[in-house]
């Protein structure tokens, strides 16, 4: 038996047994008719790195890793639809309708064990990238192309290695650094690094990539959803932020923001469906093409009374911390908030990113209250409906009648500006800086301010009065874009909002409430579930035991 770090390396050898051209070609945007002469399996490590065309298949395999098309439940990749929106099950955002059992939900609620399958996935996702991304870079020297080309093609599978081990340094710390493909004997034997080993890579290749890749500007319309210096810029952002070096990662963010290309949309909502995807607010993302590399997100979260299987549940805490559309916060006594429409005289992107009792969706109305059993999506604990009284309406045309599972085309964003702006303003207020209204009006406002949201401008300067309004309005801003665990962890807040009871929309006229919802909330808020994270413990994942098994180094 041998471990990951092996496993995938001897699969993805050459890319001739692993790449499935029908699926991956469309995610390399500058080489499909030089595809179309291969078959998609005729490829062995021999021959393979004997053309530029060979070496656009090996970057396509680089930058789809682990990425599977269709329904999955458990992540096999950071940048599935199922890894970015999914792990929001794990925060205090959104709760998994497969109930307290899955998985997600066992990350965070003081059960997590080595054995949890989603560690799992995003353990072995990870690996299955760097393997192929260390073939890559050992073995595009040797293809006869322009070097121009290749330095290109080098520093965007540099980019996505280290934006990997981003990822493993902050839920893992400690783990395998590998840079080369390794023998079975090696991988059964490899060390693990430290996490400061690890930070120093990634900030290191970042770095490199970030010289060679083009920038957001230059790339040209048939290359969307290839890496630009801003994505590398950003990634980098991050693992400063992560690590509490706020002044590297001011520099950093600020570099990005006076490059000038990228800015924020003034509509909120098309972001995030195919209509609006491509906009420069949009820096990096995965990429889905309906029919051929299908978005199945639409058919795990859609209402049921438009087919879907609502697996993602948005908690009234998350609802809750939208609040009135003059800026102020939510209040079930203030006369503005109507339990008859949840979505009246609030934030706009509670409108955009939730469903709730009586909304629309699409020219359906969504029925969720817990008394109307006719409906199907009425909230209970049984149906395959809503467990919180909430649903997601982020991420979706709602005028889409495809296939759920195959058709949906819709990309799932990994940066975006908002965050750029969200971050350097944190790293400016966490270095210490002066917080002037100008920088406020260059970071937050910005984003609260854009034309489709329209929130009054924020003029607190005070760092310990700001911090709490810059943390929420990161939350509802980001909202299911998988970055709500990260922040928690990085914060350290996982004992306060992980912990205790957690609650759903509020029913206050259910007559059925009283003795349906499992515990009785004086706002008649529906029950959801009950958490007990354990810092220090929860916030550093295990490694899987599956991998320790083989390897016992990785469990020193």
């Amino acid at each position: 038996m041998t471990n990951f770090l092996y496993t995938y390396r001897a699969r993805i050898s050459g890319f001739g047994r692993f790449v499935v051209l029908a699926m991956v070609l469309l995610m390399v945007l500058a080489c499909d008719k030089e595809l179309e002469q291969f078959p998609s399996n005729a490829f062995a490590k021999d021959n393979f790195w004997t053309s530029e065309s060979n070496a656009n298949i090996a970057l396509t395999g680089a930058y789809r890793g682990a990425i599977e098309y269709g329904t999955q439940v458990v992540p096999s990749d950071w940048w599935t639809y199922c890894g970015i929106v999914f792990m929001e099950f794990a925060t205090d955002n959104a709760y998994d309708r497969r109930g307290d059992n899955s998985t997600q939900n066992r990350l965070t609620d003081g059960t997590l064990l080595p054995n949890n399958n989603v560690v799992n996935g995003y353990w072995k996702g990870s690996y299955k990238r760097i393997a192929i991304c260390n073939d890559f870079l050992e073995n595009v020297g040797n293809v006869d192309m322009d070097q121009a080309k290749i330095d290109r093609m080098t520093a965007e599978v540099r980019f996505l290695r280290a934006a990997t081990y981003f990822y493993i340094s902050q839920f893992w710390g400690s783990a395998p650094l590998v840079t080369t493909t390794l023998t079975p004997d090696e991988a059964n034997n490899v060390d693990k690094a430290t996490k400061a080993e690890l930070v120093a890579f990634v900030i290191s290749e970042l770095k490199a990539a970030a010289e060679d890749l083009p920038s957001f500007a230059e790339l040209s319309g048939s290359e969307a959803g290839r890496a630009s210096k801003q994505a590398a810029l950003a990634f980098l952002g991050r693992m400063y932020l992560g690590e509490k070096n706020f002044a590297e990662a001011s520099k950093v963010y600020k570099e990005i923001i006076d490059m000038g290309e990228n800015s924020i949309d003034p509509d909120y909502a098309s972001l995030f469906t195919p209509a609006n995807e491509a906009s420069s607010e949009n820096i990096f993302s995965t990429q889905y093409f309906g029919g051929q590399a299908g978005n199945s997100l639409p058919q795990h979260a859609f209402p049921a009374v438009a087919s879907g299987w609502h697996i993602v549940n948005p908690l009234g805490s998350l609802a809750d911390a939208y609040g009135f559309d003059d800026g102020t916060p939510l209040s079930y006594d203030d006369p503005r908030f109507d339990y008859d429409d949840m979505g009246a005289n609030r934030d706009p992107r509670f409108r955009y990113n939730l469903l709730w009792d009586g909304s629309s969706f699409g020219d359906k109305i969504y029925d969720c209250h817990p008394d109307h059993s006719e409906s199907l999506d009425q909230l209970t604990y049984s149906k395959q409906a809503t467990r919180t009284g909430y649903g997601l309406r982020k991420f979706f045309d709602e005028s889409f009648n495809g296939n759920l599972k195959t058709d949906y085309g819709g990309n799932v964003p990994i940066i975006r500006y908002a965050e750029v702006l969200l971050s350097y303003l944190e790293a400016e207020l966490e270095a210490g800086n002066p917080i002037t209204q100008q920088l406020l009006d260059e970071t937050i406002n910005k984003v609260r301010g854009r034309a489709s949201v329209g929130l009054p401008a924020i003029t607190e300067t005070d760092a310990a009065t700001l911090r709490p309004i810059l943390r929420n309005e990161r939350r509802i801003e980001l909202a299911f874009e998988g970055q709500r665990l990260w922040d928690i962890f990085r914060w350290g807040i996982g004992d306060e909002v992980l912990v205790g009871d957690f609650w759903g929309a509020p029913f206050p006229d259910s007559t059925l409430y009283p003795t349906t919802s499992k515990k009785i909330d004086p706002q008649s808020r529906w029950y959801v579930t009950t958490k007990n994270f354990r810092m220090g413990i929860d916030d550093v994942w295990p490694i899987p035991e599956s991998e320790v098994n083989v390897n016992p180094k990785l469990g020193n």
